[in-house]
C-alpha cells in the first residue's frame, strides 16, 4: 500500500475516531485520573509547540537560504551567548514540566486516610479481591465465553473485558489497594481510575482511588504474564454508599450460607457438577474443554495416568503443583478443599475417564495436613 493511500485512509478515519473518543485518554472519573489527564494534555501541548517552532525555523532556513537563491554556506564558530541560551532554555522548559509531573507522582503515592482497604492478588490468569476490614473475598474470572474467543460464537459488546465477579466499591470513598501476586508479575490497570500498579510476588505495593460517580469501569492486566495474559480483565463496579452497604451485607450473608461443611459427604453427581464449574474457571485454558491439553505445552487429562491412576498422586499434584510442568500451579493456595475435591472428581470421571472414584473434601484436608507435617 502506498504512503499516499495510507495517509488518505488515516485522514478519512480521523473524524470518526475523534467522535468515538479513540484518539485520547479515557474519560477520568477520579481526581487522580483528572490530574494525569491534565498533565498529559499540558505536556502534549508543550512538546507540540516545541515541535512546531523547531519545524518552522528549519523550514524557514531551508527555503530562504537555499543555494538556488544564491546563498553561500556560512562559516562561523562558537558563540558563548547562543550556547548559554540553548542550554538554559531547555533546562527551564524541563523544570516547568517536572513540577506538575512530580506533584502527580506524589499524589499517586499518597494512600493515607483511606476509608476501605482491599488486597488484590494476581494469579495466572485471574484476580482475587479480599476486603481486609470485612473478612470477605472472592476470585474474579474472565466471563467471555470460550466459544466467542475461539470464533464459534458472536463476540459480546465487552469482549475480553467482562468478569463473573467485579470489584465492588463505594463512590466518594478513598479505596486503598494492596497489590501482590502469587506466581508471576501482573499489573492492575484501570485507565479511567488513573491506577496502574504492578503486582509482584513476595511484595506488597499500594495504590488508591476515589470514584466520583456510579458505573462500571474496565481495565486489564498490562504486564505480559503468560499464555492467557490477554484474558485477565478487571471490572470495577462503583456504587453509591447506600447500594454498597446493601451489597456488602448480602455478600456477607451469602458467604456464610455458602460455607461448606468440612464433614459433609458429597455424591459423585454433586462433585462432578461443581467440579465442572471449577475446571472451566481455572483449568480449561491449559488443559482445554476437551481434556486433550495442548500438545508440547500442556498435558492431556483425558486418558492420562494422573487422572486415571493413583488418587493420592492426583491430589498431590493439584494441591502442590507439578515439578515437571512448571506451568502447573499449586491450587492448594487458591481453592478450597471442596473445590479441589470436586475438580479432581470431575477430571477422573469426565471425557473418556470413567474411574467412578469420588474424592471427598476430608481427603483434601488430610492431604494438606500431611504435607504440612512433612
Amino acid at each position: 500500500m502506498s504512503l499516499g493511500r495510507v495517509l488518505g485512509i488515516t485522514l478519512l478515519a480521523w473524524p470518526a475516531a475523534a467522535r468515538a473518543g479513540e484518539i485520547n485518554l479515557q474519560t477520568p472519573v477520579t481526581a487522580l485520573a483528572r490530574v494525569e489527564y491534565d498533565l498529559h494534555t499540558t505536556l502534549l501541548a508543550i512538546t507540540g509547540a516545541i515541535f512546531l517552532l523547531v519545524l518552522a525555523v528549519m523550514l524557514y532556513a531551508i527555503l530562504r537560504h537555499r543555494k538556488s537563491l544564491g546563498h553561500q554556506a556560512a562559516h562561523f564558530h562558537e558563540n558563548t551567548a547562543v550556547e548559554i541560551i540553548w542550554t538554559l532554555l531547555p533546562l527551564l522548559i524541563l523544570l516547568a514540566m517536572a513540577w506538575p509531573a512530580t506533584r502527580a507522582v506524589l499524589a499517586q503515592k499518597s494512600t493515607r486516610g483511606e476509608d476501605l482497604t482491599i488486597k488484590v492478588t494476581g494469579y495466572q490468569w485471574k484476580w482475587r479481591y479480599d476486603y481486609v476490614d470485612d473478612n470477605i473475598g472472592f476470585m474474579s474470572h474472565l466471563a467471555t465465553p470460550r466459544e466467542a474467543i475461539s470464533g464459534t460464537a458472536a463476540k459480546p459488546a465487552n469482549y475480553l473485558l467482562e468478569v463473573d465477579e467485579p470489584l465492588v466499591v463505594p463512590t466518594g470513598r478513598k479505596v486503598r489497594l494492596l497489590l501482590t501476586a502469587n506466581d508471576v508479575i501482573h499489573s492492575w490497570w484501570v485507565p479511567q481510575l488513573g491506577v496502574k500498579q504492578d503486582a509482584i510476588p513476595g511484595f506488597l505495593r499500594d495504590a488508591w482511588f476515589t470514584i466520583d460517580k456510579p458505573g462500571l469501569y474496565r481495565g486489564q492486566c498490562s504486564e505480559l504474564c503468560g499464555k492467557d495474559h490477554g484474558f485477565m480483565p478487571i471490572v470495577v463496579d462503583a456504587r453509591s454508599p447506600a447500594d454498597y452497604a446493601l451489597w456488602l451485607a448480602a455478600r456477607k450473608k451469602a458467604a456464610a450460607a455458602a460455607a461448606d461443611d468440612p464433614a459433609r459427604v458429597w455424591t459423585l453427581a454433586e462433585l462432578k457438577s461443581r467440579g465442572e464449574r471449577v475446571y472451566s474457571q481455572n483449568c480449561v485454558a491449559c488443559h482445554q474443554a476437551t481434556g486433550k491439553g495442548i500438545p508440547g505445552a500442556f498435558p492431556a487429562l483425558d486418558g492420562s495416568p494422573v487422572a486415571t491412576g493413583d488418587k493420592a498422586a492426583h491430589i498431590a499434584i493439584v494441591l502442590n503443583g507439578s515439578k515437571r510442568n512448571t506451568a502447573m500451579p499449586a491450587w492448594g493456595k487458591q481453592l478450597s478443599d471442596t473445590d479441589i475435591a470436586a475438580v479432581i472428581t470431575y477430571e477422573r470421571n469426565a471425557w473418556g475417564n470413567h474411574t467412578g472414584q469420588v474424592v471427598q473434601p476430608a481427603e483434601i484436608k488430610a492431604a494438606r495436613g500431611a504435607g504440612q507435617g512433612a
